[in-house]
């Protein structure tokens, strides 16, 4: 006698609570992450096995590349500190406006005159406006008047020495790093960090 074959209703499963979750972290993901602005002199870092990081206040970090340095600086505060001192210095004037603009900012390389033309710009366009980076040479040495006023400006507000972090493009001549460094060391400054972009052991 024959089997009798009997259907089997293979049932549904419902997705909509699985559906609803996904939703919910893409949203949470994308309302809590922020856009990475690109920066205004790309490096491509030395490689390097060491893990250390840097910290995340009290740095200034100088880049160095095609042969020129840019600046920046952590922490609004001493951001705008620093402005006004080198405001003083090369007797600039920057509206509050402008201040309040320059403490949310990341690396610049301008000369102070022309620094106010880099603020009143989008976010977005700073990274194509040409920056020719900060002068540093004998007769204008800015780079090293911006320096000795952050360090100036940290001690002011948070009681501390301000810590130095050169990041220079692996493909930069010796002698345009050299500079930097020498800049640093007449202002007694002997220890500073050199960023590097992380590789595996070889080991």
């Amino acid at each position: 006698m024959a089997k009798i074959k009997i259907k089997k209703n293979p049932g549904s499963t419902d997705m909509t609570a699985m559906c609803d979750v996904a939703f919910l972290l893409l949203t949470f993901f994308v309302m809590t992450s922020t856009a990475k602005i690109p920066e205004a002199l790309p490096v491509d870092t030395p490689a390097s096995t060491v893990q250390t990081k840097l910290p995340e206040t009290d740095l200034a970090t100088l880049t160095v590349g095609k042969g020129m340095v840019f600046f920046d600086l952590k922490g609004r505060e001493v951001r705008l500190r620093t402005l006004e001192l080198m405001a003083e210095k090369y007797n600039v004037t920057f509206t509050e406006d402008d201040k309040s603009t320059f403490s949310r900012m990341d690396d610049f390389g301008v000369p102070i005159q022309n620094l106010k033309q880099i603020i009143e710009m989008d976010a977005s366009d700073r990274s194509k406006a040409g920056q020719p980076g900060i002068p540093a040479d004998s007769l204008d040495n800015q780079l090293k008047e911006w320096i000795f006023n952050a360090r100036k400006a940290n001690i002011e507000i948070n009681d501390k020495e301000l810590q130095v972090a050169i990041k220079g493009d692996g493909k930069e001549e010796y002698p345009a790093i050299r500079k930097v460094m020498d800049i640093l060391q007449e202002q007694k400054i002997n220890s500073f960090s050199l960023v590097t972009g992380l590789r595996g052991n070889d080991f």
